[in-house]
């Protein structure tokens, strides 16, 4: 029997994410963190049914239940089939194209781990994170962590030509700081019970980036909990679903124990 765990400031649902989220109404969710199957490379206690039949609609219900202005961080990598890979995140993000989302690309370097991939050539290591965006991002502040090269401080600098041609300069103040790029670098989790955890502060960071104080983060795939963890901590709702029991029971405690540690 699917099972609902309710309290003030989360919900998680056991079952079939296709299923689950028709009970999530129109326009909804700020904010979704999540990482689905990557081709058939786990089988997740045998449960897994992944293909373009699966993912095609479970992006066309997070169009529907995201907010004007909302985000989906889509996490993902590409299986290696007969020397090549398979090229399904791409099918994927053209997909969340299709469904009306506009996309950003950004990517996980794994930064503690060995490199991957045939020896035919070089070494791979790096994961998509897509953002679909639905309209403009409309919550969230970039965070600001990259050393400015240059100096900073109140700096002059060319201001363009003046009426009668002349060139002039405006005063500007430089931050030490500028936003980061595109590019995160994170080691990959390790002690988790789960066979594909995705990094907690690349969580923590992507709900810090699109979403605010009291915003409704989701997750369809929880897995151990660790998107629903890092939205309790920053003050945010979770809703989350997953359809293993084990992981179920895992997220749940997890979560809980965040819960009330707060």
């Amino acid at each position: 029997m699917s099972r609902i765990i309710e309290a003030d400031n989360y919900c998680l649902l056991e079952g079939d994410c296709l299923e689950r989220m028709k009970e999530i109404p129109d326009g909804s969710i700020d904010l979704t963190v999540t990482s689905p199957p990557y081709d058939n490379l786990r089988t997740y206690k045998d449960s897994l049914e992944w293909g373009e039949h699966i993912w095609k609609p479970v992006l066309e219900e997070l169009y529907r239940i995201t907010k004007q202005g909302g985000v989906v961080v889509w996490n993902v990598g590409d299986a290696t089939v007969k020397g090549g890979e398979t090229g399904t995140s791409f099918k994927q993000a053209l997909s969340a194209r299709e469904c009306g989302f506009n996309l950003e690309t950004m990517i996980w370097e794994k930064t503690g781990s060995g490199c991957l991939g045939s020896n035919c050539y070089y070494g791979q290591n790096f994961e998509y994170m897509f953002l679909f965006v639905k309209g403009k991002p409309q919550h969230g502040e970039l965070i600001k962590d990259r050393e400015n090269k240059v100096k900073s401080g109140k700096v002059k600098v060319n201001g363009g030509l003046d009426k009668e041609g002349r060139g002039k300069t405006r005063v500007v103040e430089r931050k030490p700081f500028g936003k980061r790029n595109n590019i995160w670098r994170f080691d990959t989790q390790k002690n988790s019970d789960h066979p594909a955890p995705f990094p907690e502060q690349m969580a923590n960071d992507h709900i810090i980036s699109w979403s605010n104080e009291g915003d409704v983060v989701f997750d369809p795939f929880t897995g151990s909990g660790t998107t629903g963890r890092e939205a309790l901590k920053l003050g945010r709702q979770f809703v989350g679903i997953e359809k293993v029991a084990e992981f179920f029971e895992l997220s749940a405690a997890c979560i809980e124990e965040i819960n009330c540690a707060d």
